[in-house]
Order: structure tokens, then C-alpha cells, then sequence
């Protein structure tokens, strides 16, 4: 197998050799031999014995569920761009970047270390009948270790000397070793003494382990369909060669395990499955050809996995995945034309002699689904997610289906809960912990933000073009504010945007849109963003849920011409203007008053707030003063808009007072319709904090404003047509309620209704 021949991550490889131009056989071969290894030939009448062979088919097609799902998605991913040498960590680090890339990458590189010393220990097993022998001969009790150890040893050392055109060669003979091995075992009988008196489905030994243990010990065996892999920068095609060769492989595995376990079943009982590990030997017509096909394909697949896991260690580090850049430096490092990964694979080795000291295959087959589980599962919801996200740049040949995506993320994160939830809760926290401390030390590349955005573009686009199409008529009672808020002030006052923020927080939508006086240009749209940037960081700091924009506009009424022109970004129809000036500036009025006029005339609610350095004081008291002159549409949306306001956090403690400024003959009958209006409403203010003034003799409603409101944090005011007369306006915006702090005028151009 060819190295990885460049640093940068993305692109296609600077030099794209075609390494030994092999075509789909070699890949489906090592895949198949890897899937049909050790646990077939180990683990599979303990399968059927403690779970049934219901049970064990239900273990087969949930591990199918998993790993069909990620072989697709794999294919699709190697399709997606020239495919060099690195495996499926390459095709994995191009396609979504350093991050998804490194973080999957590490996992998937301690599952293949882990992998060779679950080979090794499982081709100790394969000398049962060489251990039955010395004991009974010498009365030695031997140690499977003395096998695997030195066999780890001799297999890296032969490695290190021969490389990696040792593993392709000898494919072919340890496929037709397979194949003659489970021949001869589903053509065989098996004695008298241990058949089943027919096929039970159900059967299964007394006390036996949990359906979830048995799973976490067999599914190493669904595991080796991406094996094939690692010869991507040795294909002369890998865009056709690998899909056709995991996808056959994974197949055929399926086909095979199927076969295998009816025949364990129908030739055994469970409890003669459970005594002897090696009861396929009982079965087979030639029982010795069992222990060689467990030899050959134990071997084989650790012989994969040493050549692949170092070269993934090869990969990461030239990619300057690991946190410490001379030690990059070191495992980058290769050897020869070839480009040997050496030290990488001394590293891998002493993983693997750590894991086969440990001897127990049972352990090791439980740490190795977990790190595959992981893997795949992380693979497959990358997949799903880019489904989704639409991204022009990602145009895989071959295409998956998202639903098979997420079928295989879903089942991996159920299975993994279903095996240990300790164990799952720390691979992925593992996984996480890697991906954002890549993403702290990369900044190039795609990351899941990426992925995340473009789904959340795609879906919102198709939200957007669902509400078009669907666009009724509001039903009444169902009115919600959608506001467009404008000011040539944004970076200077805050008392604007936080009114928007209130009102948007959560029954409504706010767009915020910073005024530039100008001619477009590239100069100034330039401008325009260094302003939404800074928007965009006051939103992130108070939690704004605010969309916010710039505008470039000869004057400011032409500004407000455009801005109600604009869809409303949130699928709702923009409804309300939100205009703003500061009391002190008298010369402000002119403007907002004009804009007022734009919005009312194009039926928009014009909400007008007159700013003091009050600033909103301590945000416990709204006070909504209701006049004769005030319509009923007018009063309806100050009290609506009172009512969303304390409903943000930053009002949690504040309290809604109502005042009714009428005369003496509307008194009462203007109180009742506003308590009968809040009961109904189901508005949070009490009878209590309605109170009816009348007007009276050396008395004026700016005196009782000033009596009754000079402390209230914000007042809601009424304001009619007239009040935006030129000569009103002045008046009316300015020095009404002068006796109080911030007050928000609202004048409604639609009826808003209250049920």
C-alpha cells in the first residue's frame, strides 16, 4: 500500500499514483476474510447457545443494520473525490475536514491497533488441539500467550522487514483456506451425540449471558467490511473498486453468518455449544480444517490491521492531528520509497502486545465494538448530516440514502447503550473531548458547524418555501409580532435594540437593521459588515434570539421604503415597524415621524420608542395609559405588547399597572370593557391594577402621568393618525407623557384580537 504523499488536508493528492493498480478482488477479498475470522469460527455456538438461533439472527441483522448503513455511507464518502493512500481515515479527513476527520480518525485508529491483538490472541486459539495434546502428553498446562506474544513479535517483525505488498499477496490464499474451511463445516454432520432433536428456534442453555453481552462479543465479527480500504492508494479505480468491494463483502459476510448459525442449531444442542468452543470441529467433515481456517483467517486479519493501523497513525500525524507537533513530527516520519511507517508502527505494535497480554478474547471483543460502534456510528450521522446540508462541493458517484444513515447512527447509539452504558458514555465523551480540542487548534477545514449550517440553510429554505405555499389568511387570535427595527444608532444605543430582543424573545421575530447613509459600493457594503459583525457579537452576548442586517441607502426614508419591503426572514409576514429617538435630540422626530408615516401608510403597526438615559431603570414596572382618543385596536396591541415583554427574563419581577384616562360618563363602562378585555385575554394583570382617572378641573393627563408613572420603567402610550400630523407630531411624541421615563408609543394599523 502506497502512503499518504501530502500535508495539507483537502484537495486531491498532489501526486495521485495509482500505486499497484489492483481492481475490486482485492478489496472484497480482504474484506471478507476479515469479517469471516475469529469470532465465526469461536463465538458463534456460544452465540446460538446462550440466545437461541432466533436470538442469534437478531444479532446478525442488527449488526447489519449498523454496519450496511456505514459501509454505504463509506462508499459514498470514498466516491466523493480521488482517492489516495491513508485508507478510510483519507477518505473520511477530505471529504469533512481536519476536525470530523481527526476526531473519527483517532477512534477508528484504536480500533484497528486493538484489532491485531484480537486477531493474535484469536489465532492462539486456533492451537487447541496442540494444547490438549502437550497436556496430556507432558502434563503441561500451556498458556495461549506463548503463542500470541511471540506471534505479535514475529508478525511485526516480518512487517517491518517485507512492507505492505507481503498482506496483498497472500489474500487469495487465505480466501480459498476460508472457503474450504466452511465448506467442509456446513457439508459435515456432526455425531449422533449432540444433535438437537430438530430445529428449535428458541433453544438455548439455562442462565445463560444477556442478549446485550452476547452482541458486544460477537459484533466484532460484522466489523471488517471496510478492511478493504486500506489498499485505496494502491486501486486503479478506488471510486468503483471500493463501493463494489465492501458492499460485496458485507453481503456475503451477512449471507455466510445466516448459514453458519442455522447449521450450529440444527447439528448441536445448546448445551453442547456452550462446552466446546471448537464444536464446528465436531461438525465439520474434517475436523482439523476448522482450526487451520481460524489460523489462516485469524492471521490474515491481523496481518490487515498491522499494515493498516500504522499507516492511519502515519496519516494522523501528517495531517498534525495530535496535540503535540514533535511528536507529528516523529510518527510522520517513513522509510524507503515506499514510505514505510516505522516508528508508527512500533507504536502500534506495543498497543497490541498491551491488549494480548491480556489473553481474554471475550474483553477485547467487547473494548473493540465500542471503538467500531464510535466510528460508525459518528460516520454515519456525518453522512446523514450532509445529506442534508446540500453542500455543491460534496458529489459522490455513488449515493447512499440519507434514511439508511440515520437508521445506522440511531442503531449504533441504541446498541452501544445496550452493551455498557459506562463504556459508551466514555467512548463518546472520548470522541467529543477530541473533536473540540481539534477545533481549537484548527481553524482550516470543514468542522460540524459547517455541517450544521448548511442543514440548518437547507431547512430553513424549505420551510420558507412551504409557508409561501401555504400562505392563509391569519386566524383570529393567532396574531404574533414580526417587527422590523431601523436606526442610523445601532452602535451607540442599546435601549432600541433591547425593546426589539423583548418583544422577539420568544413569541415573536426581530430583524435589526443598522442604516449606513450611502451609494452601495464595495467599500461601504465592507463597512456595512464590520457593523453586522458587531451586531451579531451584542446578540451572542445578551442572548438575543434577533436577526440583525445592515442597510446602505441614500437617506433614511428610503431606507424604510426598502426595509418594509423585505419577506419576513422567519416565514411569518413582517407586521410591525420599531422606530426610535432619543428625547434629548429634538431634531430626530423629523425623521422618525416621516418613517412613522411610510409604515402606517403601508398598514405596518408603528411602534415608536422615545429614549432617556433611564435606560429601562430596574426593569419592575410597565404602565399602559389608555385615553378616550384611543381606538380599540390601539389598546388591544399595548396590552399584547406589555404582555410578551414581561415575559422575558430580564422583566421576570415586573408587574403590569393599567390607567384609564376617560370621562366621568365612559368611566365605568370603560373599566369594565378593559377588565372584561384582560379576564378574557387571560392577560397576568389583576383587577386590582386597573385604576380609571378622570379628567378634572386644575388636573391634566400630563399631571397624572407624573403622579402616577414618574418610576414606571417603561410607559406604553396610545397614538393615533392625527398625532402623526406634521404639526402634531412634535407635540405629541415629544411632550406627551413628558412627566415619564422611557415610553413606547404604539399605533395599530391592523386589528389585533385577544381571546
Amino acid at each position: 500500500m502506497t502512503a499518504l504523499r501530502r500535508k495539507s488536508v483537502g484537495g486531491p493528492p498532489t501526486s495521485p499514483d495509482p500505486g499497484l493498480g489492483f481492481g475490486t478482488a482485492p478489496v472484497f477479498l480482504a474484506s471478507v476474510s476479515t469479517i469471516l475470522g475469529a469470532i465465526l469460527f469461536l463465538r458463534f455456538g456460544y452465540a446460538v447457545a446462550h440466545v437461541g438461533l432466533w436470538g442469534t439472527l437478531g444479532i446478525i441483522v442488527l449488526g447489519h443494520l449498523v454496519t450496511v448503513p456505514t459501509v454505504l455511507a463509506v462508499s459514498e464518502i470514498a466516491t466523493n473525490r480521488r482517492v489516495a493512500g491513508g485508507g478510510a481515515y483519507y477518505i473520511i479527513s477530505r471529504s469533512f475536514g481536519p476536525c470530523i476527520g481527526g476526531s473519527i480518525g483517532i477512534a477508528l485508529y484504536l480500533s484497528q491497533a486493538i484489532s491485531v491483538a484480537f486477531y493474535l490472541v484469536a489465532f492462539a486459539e486456533a492451537f487447541e488441539p496442540a494444547y490438549e495434546w502437550a497436556a496430556a502428553t507432558y502434563g503441561m498446562d500451556p498458556d495461549p500467550r506463548w503463542v500470541s506474544l511471540p506471534a505479535t513479535v514475529l508478525l511485526v517483525a516480518l512487517i517491518l522487514t517485507k512492507g505492505a505488498d507481503l498482506g496483498v499477496r497472500v489474500l487469495w490464499i487465505v480466501s480459498a483456506i476460508l472457503a474450504a474451511s466452511i465448506a467442509a463445516f456446513l457439508l459435515g454432520s456432526g455425531p449422533e451425540s449432540i444433535r438437537p432433536d430438530g430445529l428449535n428456534l428458541t433453544a438455548r442453555i439455562q442462565g445463560g449471558d444477556s442478549f446485550g453481552t452476547v452482541f458486544a462479543t460477537c459484533f466484532p465479527a460484522f466489523t471488517g467490511m471496510i478492511a478493504g480500504l486500506g489498499l485505496s492508494g494502491d486501486l486503479r479505480n478506488p471510486e468503483k473498486s471500493i463501493p463494489l468491494g465492501t458492499i460485496g463483502a458485507t453481503l456475503t459476510g451477512m449471507a455466510v453468518y445466516a448459514l453458519v448459525a442455522v447449521k450450529l442449531a440444527q447439528s448441536a444442542t445448546p448445551e453442547a455449544l456452550a462446552a466446546d468452543q471448537f464444536v464446528m470441529a465436531q461438525i465439520a467433515l474434517w475436523g482439523p480444517a476448522i482450526y487451520i481456517g481460524l489460523a489462516a483467517a485469524a492471521l490474515s486479519s491481523a496481518l490487515g490491521s498491522i499494515l493498516v493501523a500504522p499507516r492511519t497513525l502515519q496519516a494522523l500525524a501528517r495531517d498534525d492531528v495530535l496535540a503535540v507537533p514533535k511528536l507529528n513530527r516523529i510518527l510522520e516520519a517513513g522509510r524507503g520509497a515506499g514510505n514505510e511507517p516505522v516508528i508508527a508502527t512500533y507504536v502500534s505494535s506495543a498497543i497490541a502486545v498491551v491488549f494480548v497480554a491480556l489473553g481474554d478474547v471475550d474483553f477485547i471483543a467487547q473494548i473493540l465494538s465500542m471503538f467500531f460502534m464510535v466510528t460508525y456510528g459518528t460516520l454515519c450521522a456525518v453522512s446523514f448530516l450532509e445529506y442534508f446540508a446540500g453542500n455543491p462541493s460534496y458529489r459522490p458517484t455513488f449515493r447512499s440514502r440519507w434514511y439508511l444513515s440515520l437508521i445506522g447512527a440511531l442503531m449504533c447509539g441504541v446498541m452501544m447503550i445496550q452493551m455498557s452504558v459506562l463504556y459508551a458514555f466514555l467512548a463518546i465523551s472520548l470522541m467529543m473531548a477530541i473533536y473540540y480540542g481539534l477545533r481549537r487548534t484548527r481553524k482550516d477545514g470543514r468542522d460540524l458547524t459547517a455541517i450544521f449550517q448548511g442543514t440548518m440553510f437547507q431547512l430553513t429554505r424549505r420551510l420558507q418555501i412551504k409557508l409561501q405555499q401555504n400562505r392563509v389568511t391569519r386566524a383570529k387570535g393567532g396574531w404574533r409580532p414580526s417587527v422590523v427595527a431601523i436606526t442610523r444608532f445601532g452602535a451607540r444605543r442599546v435601549g432600541h435594540f433591547d425593546l426589539l430582543r423583548w418583544i422577539s424573545q420568544r413569541h415573536g421575530f426581530g430583524h435589526f437593521i443598522q442604516y449606513r447613509e450611502g451609494e452601495y459600493t464595495f467599500a461601504e457594503e465592507s463597512e456595512a459588515q464590520i457593523d453586522v459583525d458587531k451586531l451579531i457579537q451584542r446578540t451572542a452576548d445578551s442572548k438575543a434570539e434577533v436577526f440583525v442586517d445592515a442597510l446602505i441607502s441614500p437617506s433614511f426614508r428610503t431606507a424604510v421604503g426598502q426595509s418594509l419591503q423585505m419577506p419576513g426572514i422567519s416565514g411569518l409576514p413582517n407586521n410591525c415597524v420599531l422606530l426610535e429617538f432619543f428625547m434629548q435630540h429634538s431634531d430626530e422626530v423629523d425623521e422618525t415621524v416621516q418613517a412613522a408615516r411610510i409604515a402606517t401608510g403601508s398598514m405596518f403597526n408603528a411602534l415608536i420608542l422615545r429614549s432617556t438615559p433611564f435606560r429601562f431603570g430596574y426593569r419592575s414596572k410597565i404602565d399602559i395609559w389608555i385615553t378616550e382618543k384611543d381606538t380599540d385596536d390601539n389598546a388591544r396591541l399595548m396590552l399584547l405588547l406589555a404582555y410578551i415583554i414581561v415575559g422575558h427574563a430580564d422583566w421576570k419581577r415586573a408587574k403590569i399597572r393599567l390607567f384609564a384616562y376617560v370621562d366621568e360618563g365612559n368611566s365605568e363602562r370603560g373599566a369594565d370593557k378593559l377588565s372584561a378585555l384582560m379576564k378574557g385575554g387571560r392577560l397576568p394583570i389583576p383587577r386590582k391594577n386597573l385604576t380609571t382617572i378622570r379628567p378634572g378641573a386644575g388636573t391634566s393627563l400630563e399631571s397624572e402621568v407624573k403622579r402616577h408613572s414618574s418610576d414606571a420603567d417603561l410607559l406604553i402610550a396610545g397614538l393615533i393618525a392625527e398625532d402623526l400630523d406634521s404639526e402634531m407630531a412634535e407635540q405629541a411624541l415629544l411632550h406627551g407623557f413628558e412627566g415619564a421615563n422611557d415610553v413606547l408609543f404604539v399605533h395599530a394599523s391592523e386589528t389585533v384580537a385577544i381571546e
